[in-house]
Formats: C-alpha cells, structure tokens, sequence
C-alpha cells in the first residue's frame, strides 16, 4: 500500500542547488497524517487476529481525531497570525487544503474496511454489529422498549427557533440533527432540532441473547437514536434525521508568563476546552446540502472542513466490542513478561551493576518495586521523580504518598502540560501536595518531558544516589503496550548529573554542566548535531561511518541538513522513525545513503536509541526526546549514555539489529513521499521485531 505525502520527486533528480531547498523537507503534517495508513493497513492484514484488526481500524480514527484537535488546529491557529511557512516552503493554508484531501482519502478507506471488510467478516466469526435495516421484529421491539426505558429519559431535545438558537455543542459529541414538519403543542412550527448524546449514554449497545439469537450482537447508539427519535418529537413527522460530529481545537494556549499560577489558569482552561474552535465536521452522507450549510456557517467551518460519512459518525466507538467479546481466538495469544530476578532485593541488585528493562517484554513491576522499597527503607532519605502521563489510579504516586508519609523527602516535578493528561496531572498533584511531597510544576516555557527518577540513600556512612532513566512515561498501563527502555543504574556520574538536572528544575538554577548525561534545550540538540559531525568526518576521511536512530518523529531542520551531508560524505545511515518524518530519503546526491522504515505492530514503537559507529567505538544513547524541533529546543529531555557494554550489545542487538532486519511490519518510506511494505527476499525468512522479542524474552 504506498500513499503519497508530496508530488514525486525520483531517485535520479539532479543534486538540489542547497539544502534549505523546500523540496527535501516532507510537511511534518502531511506525514504524521499518512502513519494512520499504515495503522489502517493492519486492520486489512488477514495475518492479523479479526479483533485485533478492529482495534487498529478504531486507533486509526482515533488517532485522525487527535490530529484535527492538535495538528489540524494549531495550523489554523498559525494561518490566524500570517506565520511563515517551515522548511518544506508550504503556507498553512497550502497544508490545510491538502490535510482536507488526504484526510478525505483516509476516511473513505477507514469506512471502506468497516463496511466492506471488518463488519462482514465479524459476523461470519459470530460477532455482529447490526445496521438498522437489518433488524428483525423482535430486536426493533426490545430497541424501542430500551430506546424508551433507557435512553429517553436523559435526553434533552432542543427545536431551533429565535427563543432557541443553535446550542453549544461539545467536542467529538454524537449529535442528531432532525428535519421536522408540523405544529408542536404551543402551535410553533416544526423547522430543524437538535438531539444530543449524553456522554453518559453507551455508544455501543449489547442485545440479549434472548432477544437476538447470538451471544455477541451489537447495535449502535446513533443507529437507536436515529431510528426512534420521532419518539421525542409526539404530534410532528420527522422528514429526516442526520447524526454529525464536530471537532475542535484541543491546543490549551495558557500564556505561563501572564499568569501567577499554572494551575490554576490551566483548571480554568480545562472547563472550556470541549467549545475550543472548530475545525472539522463530520456528517451523514445522506444529509441534505442546505443543513450542512447551516452547520458550517454555525461552526464557522468553510467547505474543505466537511466530511461526509458512510457509516457512524463515532467510528472508533466499536472499540468496546473488543472487550465485550471473549473469544481469545480471535485475539492476539497473551503473553508473560519476563519478571526480573533479585528484584525482592532492588538496590543490592542495582548496586551490583546497571541493569535493563524492555517494556513490554520486561515487566515493569521492579520500577513500582523499587519505589516501594524506598518507600520503606530506612535508609532512604529523599525521592525525586518526574511525572509526565501516569494515569489517574497510578500506583507510582500511591508509593510516592507512602513514602512521603513515612518521613522521606519527596519531590515530583508534574508536567501539567501533558496534552490530554492535564486534568488527571493536576489531581494527582494536589493529592501529592496534600500528603507533604514537594510539588513543581516544571520550568516556564519548556514542558518537562525528561523521565527519571533519583533516590538517595545512606550506605556505610555515605550517601549512594541510585537512578531510573527511560524512554517511556512512568505508567504501568502503557508500559504494556508501548516499546520503551528504562536503565537502573548506581553510577556515580550519572547519579549526580541527574540530581544536577532535578536542582536545576526545582531551584531556579544557572546553567549546570553535566558529565555523562545530554539534556534539552541545552546540550542535546549541539550533541547529536556534534556525533553526526563525527560520522561525517571519519567518511571523509577514509574510516568506517555509520548512524542508526530509532525514534517516533523527526523533523529538526539543522539535524536533517547534518544528515544530508554525512550523507554526501558516504556515511551508511539508517532511521527507524515510526511517525512523522520530513526528511527526504533517497535524492541522488543528497540522501542516496539514508534509509528510512517505520514498524507498525502489536505494541507501540516508543523507545528512541541513537547509535553512532564512531570508527569502531561505538556510542549507544537512549533517550525521551525525538528529533523533534519541539523536543530538542523547547523542552526538558533527558539523554543517557549506555556505559555497560554487555547492556549495550543487548540495547543494539534488540533495538536496532533486529529492527532492521524486520521484513513483516516494515514500511520503508521512498523518495516520492510514498511508503512501501516490506516482504521477505526469496530465501530469507520471515522476520518480525516485535514477534522475536516476545519469543526470546518472554518465551
């Protein structure tokens, strides 16, 4: 399945006059809008579990939502105030048109699998979602019986007039709009109404066994309300009823320099982010022109904001079928992750030597274990954590309050701009408060994105600082679900550049200089650009070159241009970039060395790994940050060194050598924007990264 982001661009154009030529930067947009293909693709692979091919269809209409709420909106945003174009020379009006095509594209497809693929394949397997034309005498009658017992009562229709102008309606909200004719009971003519979906209402509704015939048999709300809303309405014919959804801008803009406390603008904030600014419209393909006109000039959308929709409006609803059905058969087989030994035992254990987690396939109880350990260890005299998406019961901060009470001294640095996360961060930070852990909110300007987590203990009359660094958030939740890294490690330099960066954070310090470990927006970015020098130098000079990085998104423009000339140096580059990227592989004379692939799988790509050849010394850094403009200059990452070579040739081994070597999940991303699928060579077996670490790791 290849898609194009960009006009083509072949393989043999003549070398560009500069680098800062637009036409070797993707649009970071465009990009990020084409990963959701790829996501797509796995709900059309055969090879894939039938739910669990739904549960990638609804993650890519998922995923669509949250790019109209951020990406989409904040380049309306950018369009508002007349902001220059990025590297690839495009406008955001340009980028707006073409998000509104491609974005059509993408939603055809996703309907395209839903009704053509998915939903007939589901009730052969016995799991049925039924449409309304489908239902027989007795589901319809138990519907309305339901409709009138369960779902009627909470609704609050709203017929437009000048007493009743058109009502606020909130964020991704499942809304019926009704054409009615006829008088109501005070004598006023039927013209539109508005019927809204409680979110308290379930948008996917179980039949009884009883009433359907079979044990998994699902309608849609919107499929109920549609076909009885004539029930709200005694005494008028309804002409017709459309359900339609509207997204707007999630982006909360808090000026941090205007106000006097963060968290309080931002619970301020929070109250109306669900009636932000609109920026998509999604409605029923049958409705009648004229009222989505009146819906448009409502939400003050123009024309390339509409999508018409063959199907539910609320697509990646469905979702809750997957965990209403039990039929382990048509999921993918569980597994175990592996439980790390001596973990009864943690700081004997990391005292002895650093030690690696790879989440999932590592469990990610010794982080918890740990915590709770030091939590009751009289030894322990202070803990020291950043907190960036934790989730809203997270055992960290249950173990964090414990140790608080238990006299230690605690301090967590709450990132309360998490995007989407910030109404559970600011919950957990008052219950932190409360129970006497010392609470920062971070630094202004720059989101503190960096994971770590530092302990100080006293050992034989002396303290011992012990360290958690990782790739991933501190979320139990995730952590099985996202690929990710995390190193414990007692190394005195590393233990103290991290206590560096938590004063830095807290104490409003000056510029700190750290030894091991590489720290945005400071040392980072000058860091990476310093090691793709070093590659660059020793091609020119005749020595082994070569750079491999894993990472979720890159778009960078002076990291891009370094890599475009150790490129043209003859350095060997390989970029594992699952989302996003706007650098452009395989232009002749600029990047015919690079190669870019993105692994789609059962978890999600997160863990970022650079490594460097460095003419036979290599240097392996795992981090938080992409290579990102936003992550290496407007953030607070964190980038740590792998020192223990046998943890190193581990780190390599699973995270780059057996990606690369991924020929099932593998899309590699062509000169034209497009990016093809991966299938085994003849006589090379299939290989799949992710299917290789559940089999060496979790057995």
């Amino acid at each position: 399945m290849n898609d194009a982001t960009e006009p083509s661009l072949p393989s043999d154009t003549p070398p560009v006059a500069s680098l800062y030529d637009g036409s070797l930067y993707f649009n970071r947009e465009l990009s990020q809008l084409d990963f959701n293909f790829r996501v797509l693709a796995q709900a059309q692979d055969e090879r894939v579990p039938l739910l669990e091919r739904l549960k990638y269809l609804c993650i890519s209409c998922t995923n669509l939502d949250e790019f109209f709420e951020i990406r989409a909106g904040s380049l309306r945003h950018a369009q508002d105030l007349g902001l220059l174009p990025g590297s690839d020379g495009l406008a955001p009006a340009t980028v707006l048109s073409r998000i509104h095509d491609r974005a059509a594209d993408l939603v055809s497809a996703q309907y395209e699998c839903w009704n053509g693929v998915l939903r007939p394949a589901l009730a052969e397997a016995g799991v049925r979602v039924l449409s309304r034309d489908s239902w027989n005498t007795r589901q319809k009658r138990w519907l309305l019986s339901y409709f009138r017992d369960e779902i009627m009562p909470v609704l609050s229709p709203l017929g437009l007039d000048p007493a009743h102008p058109f009502p606020k309606i909130l964020n991704k909200s499942l809304n019926i709009v009704v054409v009615l004719e006829g008088r109501d009971a005070f004598g006023r003519a039927g013209n539109l109404a508005v019927v809204r979906a409680p979110r308290s209402l379930p948008r996917i509704i179980q039949l009884p066994e009883s009433v359907s015939g079979g044990p998994n048999d699902f309608v849609f709300l919107s499929s109920v309300l549609s076909t009885f809303v004539d029930e709200l309405f005694p005494g008028m014919e309804v002409k017709g009823a459309y359900q339609f959804r509207v997204t707007r801008n999630s982006e909360l803009l808090v000026d941090e320099e205007e106000v006097d406390n963060i968290a309080l603008a931002l619970r301020d904030e929070l109250v109306g982010r669900g009636y932000l600014r609109a920026v998509r419209l999604e409605i029923a393909e049958q409705c009648p022109d004229d009222i989505v006109r009146t819906l448009l000039e409502n939400f003050d959308l123009n024309e390339n904001a509409v999508y018409r929709i063959n199907g539910p409006v609320n697509l990646n609803r469905v979702t809750q079928v997957y965990d209403l059905v039990a039929r382990p058969e048509l999921k993918f087989p569980p597994f175990h992750s592996r439980q790390l030994s001596g973990s009864e035992a943690m700081f004997e254990l990391i005292g002895r030597g650093d030690v690696l987690l790879h989440h999932p396939f590592d469990a990610f109880t010794p982080v918890l274990e740990l915590l709770r350990q030091a939590a009751e260890d009289p030894h322990v005299l202070a803990i020291k954590q950043t907190l960036y998406r934790s989730g809203k019961d997270s055992p960290i901060v249950e173990q964090l309050i414990q140790a608080a009470r238990n006299g230690k001294d605690v301090t967590a640095v709450v990132e309360l701009r998490a995007r989407f996360d910030e109404e559970a961060n600011l919950g957990f930070a008052d219950r932190l408060q409360e129970a006497g852990v010392q609470v920062v909110y971070g630094v202004v300007g720059y989101k503190t994105h960096a994971k770590m987590l530092l302990i100080v203990r006293r050992e034989d009359g002396r303290l011992r600082r012990y360290v958690h660094l990782g790739t991933g958030n501190y979320h139990s939740g995730t952590a099985r679900l996202y690929t990710d890294l995390g190193l414990f490690t007692a190394h005195p330099e590393i233990g103290n550049d991290v206590h560096l960066v938590f004063q830095q954070l807290s104490g409003l310090a000056p510029a700190i200089k750290l030894k091991r470990l590489l720290q945005s927006p400071f040392t980072l970015h000058d860091g990476v650009l310093k090691r793709i020098e070093r590659e660059t130098q020793h091609a020119r000079n005749g020595r082994p070159a070569r750079i491999v990085a894993k990472m979720n998104a890159l778009n960078e423009p002076q990291v891009v241009r370094a890599l475009y000339r150790a490129s043209q140096a003859g350095v060997k580059i390989d970029l594992i970039v699952r989302g996003a990227c706007t650098l452009r592989p395989g232009v002749a004379g600029v990047s015919e060395n690079i190669r870019v692939r993105s692994i789609i799988g059962r978890f999600l790509e997160h863990h970022r790994v650079y490594w460097f050849g460095n003419d036979g010394e290599p240097d392996l850094l795992c981090s938080s940050a992409d290579w990102l403009e936003r992550n290496l200059l407007r953030r607070v990452e964190t980038c740590f060194p792998v020192l223990d070579p046998e943890i190193a040739a581990r780190v390599h081994a699973e995270t780059i050598t057996n990606y690369l070597e991924d020929n099932l999940n593998a899309w590699e991303l062509q000169a034209d924007g497009s990016y093809a699928r991966l299938e085994p060579d003849p006589g090379h077996p299939p290989h799949s990264a992710q299917s290789a670490l559940l089999a060496s790791i979790c057995g």
